[in-house]
């Protein structure tokens, strides 16, 4: 049965996901940053985000990570579907 991790793991092979550090673990997300486009083209995000894997990361408000040399603080986290993915929103930190 191929798992949610299965599927990170393929995008990540492919170069599709970025490298995100939490503490000493760095594991591969989906990465979202305000100017980059969703919904083929029609919309801007608006807020740094990732989603992940529950299974290779747990992360909870307030909890730092560091992505492409920036620091971030997790401002919230979202189970998505059946809890095997979270998405978490991110502040950008100077």
């Amino acid at each position: 049965m191929v798992t949610v991790a299965d599927l990170y793991d393929a995008a990540a092979r492919a170069g599709l996901l970025t490298p995100v550090k939490a503490g000493a673990l760095v594991v591969e997300c989906v990465f979202r940053a305000p100017d980059e486009t969703v919904l083929d083209g029609l919309a801007l995000s608006r807020d740094y985000e990732i989603e992940y894997p529950t299974a290779r990361l747990s992360l909870a408000a307030g909890d730092r990570v560091e992505i492409g040399g920036a620091s971030f603080r997790v401002r919230e986290v979202f189970a998505l579907r059946d809890g095997s993915e979270c998405r978490a929103k991110l502040a950008r930190v100077s």
